[in-house]
């Protein structure tokens, strides 16, 4: 048994170094192969002959005008916009307003004024409006308004109200009075006498004065002190603060 332990050791070990011989002899060969292959001169092959060409021509922005006249996002292909301009409608500016009467006073000038003509008219001081226009200035002779970011400068003698309060038509039927009765009535009807205080409020600051009421300028009431100014127009009565 021992002998036969031994034969085969002896046999493995024959097979053992044959291996490695052959893998030595391998290694060998290759590596003289790869020495051969790194230490081998490769010549050159020939190089083409060089040919002179036509140098290429500068690239001119005309020379894309046939890509921009037919550009493919265009609907029409063509490089004319044609731009539907509609005409913006004009506002139509209304009626100027009717002026009254224009007062100066120290702390400013007022124009008294209505939007149309009949109706309530009110003192209006610069950058107030009336309507739908804005008192700007009032000098000796002009006005001026603003209207939808226009200005115009009007002459007062343009902008006063001539056809004054409306009167109503007599009826036909109604008999009318004689001189004389008409003096008489008067007579017989006492004038109706204004409370001497503020009336109806003109705007923020300034009160009318009651009709008939005759008491003197610099009558105190209520806060008011009466101002009476004489203008072109008349005297002109108002009660402002004290």
């Amino acid at each position: 048994m021992t002998r036969k332990l031994l034969l085969l050791n002896f046999v493995l070990l024959v097979a053992v170094g044959a291996a490695a011989w052959r893998l030595r002899e391998d290694w060998l060969a290759a590596r003289a192969r790869e020495q051969a292959l790194l230490h081998r001169r490769v010549a050159p092959p020939p190089l083409p002959p060089v040919t002179l060409t036509k140098p290429a021509e500068p690239v001119l922005a005309a020379s894309y005008a046939d890509i921009a006249q037919k550009m493919l996002f265009a609907k029409d292909r063509n490089p004319n916009v044609v731009v539907d301009v509609k005409p913006v409608p004009v506002k139509p500016m209304p009626p100027l307003p009717l002026l009254y009467g224009v007062m100066h006073l120290p702390d400013g000038a007022t124009a008294i004024m209505s939007e149309k003509s009949g109706g309530r008219h009110r003192g209006v001081r610069p950058g107030e409006k009336v309507g739908e226009f804005t008192l700007l200035d009032v000098s000796l002779d002009d006005i001026t308004l603003e209207w939808d970011g226009k200005q115009m400068v009007k002459k007062i003698d343009d902008l006063i109200d001539r056809a004054g309060p409306q009167q109503p038509a007599a009826d036909a039927n109604t008999p009318r009075a004689t001189p004389a009765a008409a003096q008489s009535t008067a007579q017989l009807s006492p004038q109706p006498q204004g409370k001497p205080e503020p009336g109806k409020e003109m705007n923020d600051r300034m009160r009318a004065c009651q009709a008939g009421d005759t008491s003197p300028a610099g009558t105190v009431s209520g806060g008011f002190r009466k101002l009476v100014t004489a203008t072109p127009f008349g005297s002109q009565c108002r009660w402002e603060p004290m």
